[in-house]
């Protein structure tokens, strides 16, 4: 049987980045790839560009499902906002990429996993505003990622929802590095899990198989079988 061919939308990498490398390139970290790969799925990488609405569905028509991966902060201008001090790594062209190609995976039904800032993408297309720093909601723990490493944290999850299905628990320990957060829920979305400060920590599309984690399952995938299982519910998703 031929592997699930999995959309992983890439990060823009400038020339420098990778040493030895004198042009600019597109990268996924590792981790993610190797979940997939235990999953039994394929992945192929995405460099960003410029979509319109039908280039972005012609994109997708090949594969069977879509990865969105973390990065920098989603552009405040994308839900009408200010830009907070806090806000980094703002990439304009890479947010219009990843926007345009989970509005065709809903139209499309592709079942589509969205990791931290892929969730909040997720969330700003269809509609949806982000907490832009959490902290100054007075809820401490979420710091500033380029400077602090994970902090692992409990997640209640929603008895009978997607998330908890796949995972097979309802209560799960997860790595996050995050300092922004989902506020208002774009249409159709519902929130399924929830850290005890109250943070929405996953979201999921009343239509269809789409799914978004505000922690990084890939970081602990490899060791724990209840994080690898949210990659081999998307692989499973993407078969049928």
């Amino acid at each position: 049987m031929t592997a699930p061919l999995i959309a992983v939308a890439g990060k823009p990498l400038r020339a420098g980045a990778v040493r030895g490398w004198r042009e600019p390139g597109v990268g996924v970290p590792s981790a993610y790839v190797e979940a997939l790969h235990r999953a039994g799925g394929q992945e192929a990488v995405l460099l960003p560009v410029e979509l319109a609405p039908e280039d972005a569905a012609r994109r997708l028509a090949r594969f069977d499902a879509l990865l969105l991966i973390g990065g920098g902060d989603v552009d405040p201008a994308r839900y009408g906002e200010e830009r907070h001090p806090s806000v980094y790594g703002v990439e304009p062209e890479r947010d219009a990429f990843e926007i345009a190609l989970v509005r065709a995976a809903l139209e499309r039904r592709i079942p589509t996993l969205a990791v931290c800032r892929g969730s909040q993408v997720l969330n700003v297309a269809l509609g949806g505003t982000l907490t832009q720093h959490l902290e100054d909601e007075s809820l401490p723990g979420h710091g500033d990622p380029r400077t602090e490493g994970p902090f692992t944290h409990a997640v209640r999850l929603e008895p009978g929802s997607r998330v908890a299905r796949a995972m097979g628990v309802e209560r799960a320990d997860c790595a996050s590095h995050h300092h922004q957060g989902m506020a208002k829920l774009g249409p159709g979305l519902v929130a399924t899990g929830w850290a005890d400060d109250g943070v929405v920590e996953a979201v999921e599309h009343e239509d269809g198989w789409m799914l978004g984690v505000q922690w990084h399952p890939e970081e602990t995938s490899r060791d724990d079988p209840v994080h690898q299982a949210l990659f081999d519910a998307l692989v499973r998703a993407a078969s049928g």
